[in-house]
């Protein structure tokens, strides 16, 4: 066996660890299938990862960078917000189209999180991340469109993620991609329509003036008028 360092370990055993829930499902993740499928002993995948819970953990975040939306640098610098959203989410689509097998298979580390308590915090934490990861694609609109939004950001994320996440059910059960991809055109609409156009800073305040200095001189040797 060769001797990897241990982040590189890791990923190895993540990706074995994908493939075998992917293929078989959740329950069939143990340890030792683990280890098996990534031709490791268990001491590694022990030494590698505490328990299943802290792998079934880094599972989840590898399947939330797997979503993550892609880069924007095809569109046109003048792009309107309405195309700038839509880019954003084909790129989480084809994201998830692209990995049907993950995709069920973080329904699955939800639910079965969900049901042992020792291993709930799997499940916030994969949500929290999703929620991380579609803040940071609005703010990518925000910068690439120059909006901002009629609604806090993070509460928007959770709207995102929700609708994402019913659409992607769907598609799973029906396997219906345009089904799937026009309905996230309509949810990019409706993110259109919670964009302003972002307020542009202030101008500096002139700087204040010596009112000594705004009065005409008086010519040497006369002085000043009384007031009236």
């Amino acid at each position: 066996m060769n001797r990897l360092p241990v982040a590189e370990r890791r990923e190895q055993l993540i990706e074995a660890a994908l493939a075998v829930a992917s293929r078989d499902g959740i329950d069939a993740a143990t340890v030792r299938a683990v280890a098996a499928e990534a031709g490791v002993s268990l001491g590694v995948v022990h030494y590698c990862f505490q328990d299943k819970a802290e792998l079934m953990r880094a599972m989840a975040h590898a399947i939330t960078g797997q979503n993550a939306s892609g880069s924007l640098a095809g569109l046109p610098a003048d792009a309107r917000v309405e195309q700038i959203i839509d880019a954003v989410l084909g790129g989480l689509w084809d994201g998830i189209s692209s990995h049907r097998g993950s995709q069920l298979l973080s329904y699955e580390l939800t639910t079965s999180s969900l049901r042992h308590a020792d291993l709930a915090q799997v499940a916030k934490e994969q949500y929290e991340g999703s929620w991380t990861a579609a803040e940071q694609a609005l703010g990518m609109i925000e910068q690439a469109a120059g909006v901002t939004w009629s609604v806090p950001r993070s509460d928007l994320a959770r709207v995102v993620v929700a609708l994402v996440d019913g659409y992607s059910l769907a598609w799973l059960v029906d396997g219906d991609d345009g089904a799937a991809r026009s309905g996230l055109r309509s949810v990019g609409g409706y993110l259109a329509t919670l964009a302003r156009p972002a307020p542009t800073a202030a101008p500096a305040p002139d700087a204040p003036h010596d009112q000594g200095a705004d009065q005409a001189p008086h010519p040497a040797g006369t002085t000043p008028a009384p007031d009236a």
